[in-house]
Protein backbone atom coordinates (compact mmCIF):
# COMPACT_ATOMS: atom_id res chain seq x y z
CA UNK A 1 0.00 0.00 0.00
CA UNK A 2 1.17 3.48 -0.85
CA UNK A 3 -0.21 6.58 0.86
CA UNK A 4 0.30 10.06 -0.58
CA UNK A 5 -0.57 13.04 1.59
CA UNK A 6 -2.31 15.45 -0.77
CA UNK A 7 -3.09 18.00 1.95
CA UNK A 8 -2.01 18.64 5.51
CA UNK A 9 -1.25 21.69 7.65
CA UNK A 10 2.50 21.64 6.95
CA UNK A 11 4.60 21.07 3.79
CA UNK A 12 6.87 18.06 3.43
CA UNK A 13 9.06 19.91 0.93
CA UNK A 14 9.22 23.24 -0.89
CA UNK A 15 6.57 23.67 -3.54
CA UNK A 16 3.81 21.67 -1.89
CA UNK A 17 0.71 23.63 -0.93
CA UNK A 18 -0.58 23.32 2.62
CA UNK A 19 -3.55 24.47 4.67
CA UNK A 20 -5.59 23.46 7.71
CA UNK A 21 -7.03 20.28 6.25
CA UNK A 22 -6.42 16.67 5.36
CA UNK A 23 -6.50 14.64 2.15
CA UNK A 24 -4.92 11.25 1.50
CA UNK A 25 -4.55 9.22 -1.70
CA UNK A 26 -4.38 5.50 -0.97
CA UNK A 27 -3.20 2.95 -3.52
CA UNK A 28 -3.94 -0.67 -2.67
CA UNK A 29 -3.57 -3.74 -4.85
CA UNK A 30 -7.18 -3.30 -6.00
CA UNK A 31 -8.18 0.31 -5.48
CA UNK A 32 -7.24 3.95 -5.86
CA UNK A 33 -8.91 5.69 -2.93
CA UNK A 34 -9.30 9.36 -2.08
CA UNK A 35 -9.78 9.87 1.65
CA UNK A 36 -10.98 13.44 2.28
CA UNK A 37 -10.33 16.48 0.09
CA UNK A 38 -8.71 19.09 2.35
CA UNK A 39 -10.15 22.55 2.88
CA UNK A 40 -10.04 23.74 -0.74
CA UNK A 41 -9.06 22.75 -4.28
CA UNK A 42 -5.36 22.92 -3.35
CA UNK A 43 -5.17 19.17 -2.73
CA UNK A 44 -5.61 18.67 -6.49
CA UNK A 45 -2.55 20.82 -7.22
CA UNK A 46 -0.44 18.66 -4.94
CA UNK A 47 -1.85 15.54 -6.58
CA UNK A 48 -0.77 16.84 -9.97
CA UNK A 49 2.73 17.55 -8.67
CA UNK A 50 2.93 13.98 -7.35
CA UNK A 51 1.79 12.59 -10.71
CA UNK A 52 -1.55 11.39 -9.36
CA UNK A 53 -4.50 11.40 -11.77
CA UNK A 54 -7.58 12.05 -9.64
CA UNK A 55 -9.85 11.11 -12.53
CA UNK A 56 -8.70 7.51 -11.97
CA UNK A 57 -9.81 7.37 -8.33
CA UNK A 58 -12.40 4.59 -8.07
CA UNK A 59 -13.57 5.12 -4.48
CA UNK A 60 -13.73 8.29 -2.36
CA UNK A 61 -14.50 8.58 1.33
CA UNK A 62 -15.41 11.61 3.40
CA UNK A 63 -14.38 10.98 6.99
CA UNK A 64 -16.77 13.50 8.53
CA UNK A 65 -18.80 16.63 7.91
CA UNK A 66 -16.27 19.45 8.39
CA UNK A 67 -15.01 21.87 5.75
CA UNK A 68 -11.31 21.10 6.26
CA UNK A 69 -11.94 17.57 5.02
CA UNK A 70 -14.56 18.35 2.38
CA UNK A 71 -13.65 21.78 0.97
CA UNK A 72 -12.12 20.28 -2.16
CA UNK A 73 -15.12 18.09 -2.94
CA UNK A 74 -16.41 20.31 -5.75
CA UNK A 75 -12.99 20.22 -7.38
CA UNK A 76 -12.88 16.44 -7.16
CA UNK A 77 -16.32 16.19 -8.78
CA UNK A 78 -15.07 18.32 -11.68
CA UNK A 79 -12.16 15.92 -12.19
CA UNK A 80 -13.84 12.60 -11.51
CA UNK A 81 -17.31 11.66 -12.78
CA UNK A 82 -17.50 8.01 -11.75
CA UNK A 83 -16.14 7.36 -8.24
CA UNK A 84 -18.77 6.87 -5.54
CA UNK A 85 -18.17 9.16 -2.57
CA UNK A 86 -19.11 7.45 0.68
CA UNK A 87 -20.39 9.94 3.25
CA UNK A 88 -22.07 9.46 6.62
CA UNK A 89 -25.79 10.12 6.50
CA UNK A 90 -25.20 12.73 9.22
CA UNK A 91 -22.42 14.56 7.38
CA UNK A 92 -24.65 17.18 5.77
CA UNK A 93 -26.19 18.33 9.04
CA UNK A 94 -25.01 21.87 9.88
CA UNK A 95 -21.86 21.83 12.01
CA UNK A 96 -20.36 24.71 13.94
CA UNK A 97 -17.20 25.78 15.77
CA UNK A 98 -18.67 27.83 18.58
CA UNK A 99 -22.18 29.17 18.22
CA UNK A 100 -21.80 31.17 15.04
CA UNK A 101 -19.02 29.79 12.80
CA UNK A 102 -20.38 27.22 10.38
CA UNK A 103 -17.82 24.59 9.40
CA UNK A 104 -19.97 22.02 7.61
CA UNK A 105 -20.00 20.45 4.16
CA UNK A 106 -21.44 22.45 1.27
CA UNK A 107 -25.15 21.46 1.40
CA UNK A 108 -25.50 21.84 -2.38
CA UNK A 109 -23.50 18.62 -2.79
CA UNK A 110 -25.80 16.38 -0.75
CA UNK A 111 -27.92 15.30 -3.73
CA UNK A 112 -25.05 14.88 -6.18
CA UNK A 113 -25.39 11.46 -7.88
CA UNK A 114 -21.90 10.37 -6.80
CA UNK A 115 -22.69 10.90 -3.10
CA UNK A 116 -23.51 7.62 -1.34
CA UNK A 117 -24.91 7.99 2.20
CA UNK A 118 -23.65 5.45 4.74
CA UNK A 119 -25.44 4.35 7.88
CA UNK A 120 -23.49 2.78 10.73
CA UNK A 121 -21.31 0.50 8.64
CA UNK A 122 -20.73 -0.70 5.11
CA UNK A 123 -18.57 -3.45 3.66
CA UNK A 124 -17.11 -2.64 0.24
CA UNK A 125 -15.30 -4.97 -2.12
CA UNK A 126 -11.61 -5.66 -2.00
CA UNK A 127 -11.23 -5.74 1.79
CA UNK A 128 -12.62 -2.26 2.49
CA UNK A 129 -14.96 -1.43 5.36
CA UNK A 130 -16.55 1.72 6.71
CA UNK A 131 -17.66 1.97 10.33
CA UNK A 132 -19.00 4.87 12.39
CA UNK A 133 -18.96 2.85 15.64
CA UNK A 134 -21.81 5.00 16.97
CA UNK A 135 -23.43 2.00 18.63
CA UNK A 136 -20.35 1.17 20.68
CA UNK A 137 -19.53 2.40 24.20
CA UNK A 138 -16.81 5.04 24.48
CA UNK A 139 -14.61 3.93 27.37
CA UNK A 140 -12.30 6.94 26.97
CA UNK A 141 -13.72 10.44 27.34
CA UNK A 142 -13.16 12.93 24.54
CA UNK A 143 -14.58 16.45 24.83
CA UNK A 144 -16.29 18.24 21.99
CA UNK A 145 -13.74 21.12 22.04
CA UNK A 146 -16.37 23.76 21.28
CA UNK A 147 -17.79 21.93 18.27
CA UNK A 148 -21.54 21.73 17.73
CA UNK A 149 -24.15 20.14 15.48
CA UNK A 150 -27.52 21.63 14.59
CA UNK A 151 -29.92 18.84 15.42
CA UNK A 152 -33.55 18.67 16.51
CA UNK A 153 -33.96 22.38 15.79
CA UNK A 154 -31.14 23.56 18.04
CA UNK A 155 -27.37 23.64 18.47
CA UNK A 156 -26.07 20.89 20.70
CA UNK A 157 -22.57 19.68 21.59
CA UNK A 158 -21.40 17.50 18.76
CA UNK A 159 -21.17 13.79 19.52
CA UNK A 160 -19.70 13.26 16.04
CA UNK A 161 -22.27 10.83 14.70
CA UNK A 162 -21.04 11.98 11.27
CA UNK A 163 -17.52 10.61 11.70
CA UNK A 164 -16.66 7.29 10.05
CA UNK A 165 -13.48 5.26 9.70
CA UNK A 166 -12.08 3.39 6.72
CA UNK A 167 -10.51 -0.02 7.30
CA UNK A 168 -8.34 -1.59 4.59
CA UNK A 169 -7.32 -5.24 4.83
CA UNK A 170 -4.23 -5.96 2.75
CA UNK A 171 -1.21 -8.27 2.94
CA UNK A 172 -2.33 -9.59 6.31
CA UNK A 173 -2.51 -6.11 7.82
CA UNK A 174 -5.46 -4.09 9.06
CA UNK A 175 -4.97 -0.39 8.32
CA UNK A 176 -7.48 2.14 9.68
CA UNK A 177 -7.86 5.69 8.38
CA UNK A 178 -9.41 8.34 10.62
CA UNK A 179 -9.83 11.97 9.61
CA UNK A 180 -9.78 13.64 13.04
CA UNK A 181 -10.59 10.95 15.63
CA UNK A 182 -13.19 13.21 17.23
CA UNK A 183 -14.66 10.24 19.08
CA UNK A 184 -11.25 9.63 20.60
CA UNK A 185 -8.20 7.93 19.14
CA UNK A 186 -8.11 5.60 22.15
CA UNK A 187 -11.71 4.58 21.52
CA UNK A 188 -10.93 3.92 17.86
CA UNK A 189 -8.04 1.66 18.81
CA UNK A 190 -10.27 -0.10 21.35
CA UNK A 191 -13.00 -0.66 18.75
CA UNK A 192 -10.99 -1.56 15.65
CA UNK A 193 -7.54 -2.73 16.90
CA UNK A 194 -5.64 -2.02 13.69
CA UNK A 195 -2.04 -2.86 12.88
CA UNK A 196 -1.64 0.67 11.49
CA UNK A 197 -3.65 3.80 12.29
CA UNK A 198 -3.41 6.82 9.98
CA UNK A 199 -5.06 10.15 10.80
CA UNK A 200 -5.39 13.13 13.08
CA UNK A 201 -5.68 12.70 16.86
CA UNK A 202 -7.41 16.04 17.56
CA UNK A 203 -5.01 17.11 20.31
CA UNK A 204 -4.21 20.51 18.77
CA UNK A 205 -5.81 22.39 21.69
CA UNK A 206 -3.99 20.36 24.33
CA UNK A 207 -1.05 22.26 25.80
CA UNK A 208 1.77 19.77 26.54
CA UNK A 209 3.19 22.23 29.06
CA UNK A 210 -0.12 22.78 30.85
CA UNK A 211 -2.28 20.70 33.17
CA UNK A 212 -3.90 18.95 30.19
CA UNK A 213 -0.64 17.19 29.36
CA UNK A 214 -2.09 14.29 31.35
CA UNK A 215 -4.33 13.70 28.32
CA UNK A 216 -1.22 13.19 26.17
CA UNK A 217 0.44 11.01 28.81
CA UNK A 218 -2.58 8.73 28.88
CA UNK A 219 -2.77 8.66 25.09
CA UNK A 220 0.87 7.64 24.73
CA UNK A 221 0.57 4.99 27.43
CA UNK A 222 -2.55 3.41 25.94
CA UNK A 223 -1.42 3.61 22.31
CA UNK A 224 1.85 1.86 23.17
CA UNK A 225 -0.09 -1.09 24.61
CA UNK A 226 -1.14 -2.02 21.08
CA UNK A 227 1.23 -3.69 18.64
CA UNK A 228 0.54 -0.93 16.13
CA UNK A 229 2.22 1.80 14.11
CA UNK A 230 0.76 5.33 14.01
CA UNK A 231 0.95 8.03 11.35
CA UNK A 232 -0.58 11.36 12.29
CA UNK A 233 -0.77 15.07 11.50
CA UNK A 234 -3.35 17.80 10.85
CA UNK A 235 -5.46 18.23 14.02
CA UNK A 236 -2.94 16.48 16.26
CA UNK A 237 -0.99 19.75 16.43
CA UNK A 238 2.78 20.13 16.27
CA UNK A 239 3.52 20.64 20.02
CA UNK A 240 1.34 17.66 21.06
CA UNK A 241 2.90 15.56 18.29
CA UNK A 242 6.42 16.38 19.50
CA UNK A 243 5.42 15.53 23.07
CA UNK A 244 3.95 12.18 22.01
CA UNK A 245 6.89 11.45 19.72
CA UNK A 246 9.35 11.86 22.59
CA UNK A 247 7.49 9.10 24.43
CA UNK A 248 6.46 6.84 21.55
CA UNK A 249 9.61 7.01 19.44
CA UNK A 250 9.47 5.23 16.08
CA UNK A 251 5.97 3.94 16.79
CA UNK A 252 4.66 7.40 15.82
CA UNK A 253 5.42 9.34 12.64
CA UNK A 254 4.19 12.58 11.09
CA UNK A 255 2.64 12.89 7.62
CA UNK A 256 3.02 16.29 5.94
CA UNK A 257 1.60 17.70 2.71
CA UNK A 258 3.33 16.08 -0.28
CA UNK A 259 4.78 13.15 1.68
CA UNK A 260 4.53 9.60 0.28
CA UNK A 261 4.93 6.46 2.38
CA UNK A 262 4.65 2.72 1.80
CA UNK A 263 3.06 0.35 4.29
Amino acid sequence: MKISTLMENTPYADGFLYEHGLSLYIETGKHRILFDTGGSAKFADNAERLGIDLSQVDIAVLSHGHYDHSGGLKKFLLLNHTAPIYVSRYAFEPHYAGADREIGVDPELERHPQIVPVNESLTLDGGLELCACNDRPRPYHMGNYGLYAFRNGALEPDTFLHEQYLTVHEDGKKIVFSGCSHKGVLNIMHWLTPDVLVGGFHFMKVDPEGPEKAVLDEAAEVLLRYDAKYYTGHCTGIPPYRYLKAIMGDRLEYLASGQVIAI
